[in-house]
């Protein structure tokens, strides 16, 4: 998957912070080389597919809507053996903030960020 693209049309269809975006590229990248999701799914990891499953997730930040894409994925393919923690193993748990010198950082849980202490 091209990482580039990815912030890209990330950007585009989706109101989140550069770091935000960073976290999701990151671990979509990080699922697309385990391999994981295409051989489950049948088929490549795209930014395009991606954008188009965040985009039927429930209206939160970019990272709580990643995360439930995953476990919309791991419900419907169940957990790898290869994998010790399934789908989950990708989720977005934490992003810096943007703009922030005092480490902030960012909450795929909540979608706030905090002072980092």
């Amino acid at each position: 998957m091209d990482a580039d693209e990815l912030d890209r049309v990330l950007a585009d269809a989706f109101d989140a912070a550069a770091g935000e975006r960073r976290a999701v590229v990151r671990m979509a990248s990080d699922l697309a080389a385990a391999g994981h999701y295409s051989d489950v799914a049948g088929h490549d990891l795209t930014p395009e597919l991606v954008v188009a499953n965040l985009e039927d997730a429930p209206d939160e930040g970019l990272a709580s809507k990643w995360n439930w894409w995953l476990g919309s994925l791991e419900i419907a393919f169940g957990r790898s053996e290869d994998l010790e923690h399934g789908f989950a193993e990708f989720q977005v748990r934490q992003y810096e903030a943007d703009g922030e010198d005092d480490g902030a950082t960012g909450s795929a849980e909540d979608g706030t960020t905090g002072d980092g202490n």
